[in-house]
């Protein structure tokens, strides 16, 4: 659509780059207000943060500037060049995953044809990251915290990975817009209504995706890398200011990023039944955006409904469990997809 309007490569590219830094803090606000005050608040018959703007929607901003007013502190033995850069390689992964998003039939920064695994490849990066800021902190309290994450990352980026193969495998490509079109143009038992959402034939794989999507955001009941009981902020520990902001941003971005890749890969993305064309790129944004909402739904309920996992739970969960249970479904998928 961009490239109807005759803007030069230059204009066009700038152009995907401010939606796509508008994104990340954006959707770090909407799930961090929508979930983490108000959904947790209401499960636990309270109201959160009411004072900051109507219902408290302003709370989350207000401590974005807290932050930025923060003093910028270094630690007296750390790395100052590999600390500073830490939170910054953690936000890049953020930003590399939203490149390859579909909202609309024309409607994504790059349209790849390795796309899916060019997501999952930019996700790992953040492990990077976790390990400069542990590694640079000089506390033993943030290096064991990022050795966790770490250990966990590795851990879980594999059933992740396998996961989403028998999406890949069904729909016969790796491009997310045509994953997209598959699921448009399908049918269940010769019936073409509502396509034919992967969610469906990939019950297994979405379930799987959550469960890694949880751990890789090292959220509870896998947030073993940042267990205050015991690390105080694990990897995060010794920052402060608009870089301890940086990785909340990270990981809240992420989380949307990875519900956007769920509702991509297993809801059909930005299709909906009797809409195509150039009105699926008007309405593909907000359907999107709905289906976002539930995916992410999910990870949150999650969150809040389990506790923390001990360290040997977490690694056996994945080896023993998540990794065998993936190969099986893609097993499973690959015999179906040749039997019919």
């Amino acid at each position: 659509m961009i490239g109807a309007l005759h803007l030069a490569f230059w204009q066009t590219t700038a152009i995907k780059v401010a939606v796509v830094l508008g994104i990340i803090p954006a959707g770090a606000l909407i799930l961090g207000y929508v979930f983490l005050l108000k959904m947790m608040s209401h499960m636990q018959s309270r109201l959160g943060p009411m004072e900051a703007g109507p219902h408290g929607s302003l709370q989350l901003i207000a401590d974005g500037v807290k932050f930025l007013q923060k003093e910028d502190i270094f630690p007296e033995r750390a790395d100052r060049v590999v600390f500073a850069l830490a939170p910054i390689i953690v936000l890049m992964s953020t930003f590399l995953l939203y490149v390859v998003i579909p909202v609309g039939p024309r409607l994504s920064v790059q349209n790849l044809d390795i796309g899916l695994i060019f997501a999952l490849a930019v996700s790992s990066l953040s492990v990077i990251g976790i390990l400069m800021a542990g590694w640079a902190s000089a506390n033993k309290y943030s290096l064991i915290g990022a050795l966790r994450a770490a250990g966990q990352l590795i851990a879980y980026e594999l059933p992740l990975i396998l996961a989403v193969v028998g999406v890949a495998v069904q729909a016969g490509s790796f491009n997310l817009q045509t994953i997209v079109q598959a699921q448009a143009h399908g049918k269940i038992f010769g019936v073409g209504a509502i396509g034919n959402p992967y969610i469906l034939t990939q019950a297994v794989g979405f379930i799987i995706f959550i469960i890694a999507a949880q751990a890789e955001l090292t959220q509870t009941p896998f947030d073993m890398p940042v267990a205050e009981s015991e690390l105080v902020a694990g990897f995060m520990t010794e920052y402060t200011g608009f870089r301890f902001l940086f990785f909340f941003m990270g990981e809240f971005g992420t989380a949307f990023a990875f519900s956007a890749i769920g509702a991509t890969l297993f809801l059909g993305g930005w299709f909906v039944p009797g809409i195509h064309g150039g009105l699926a790129d008007i309405v593909g944004p907000a359907v999107v955006f709905a289906k976002v909402m539930l995916v992410a739904f999910l990870i949150f309920w999650m969150r809040f409904s389990f506790p923390r996992l001990r360290e040997d739970q977490l690694q056996a969960f994945a080896w023993k469990f998540l990794i065998p249970l993936s190969l099986v479904n893609i097993v499973a998928t690959g015999v179906l997809k040749v039997a019919f």
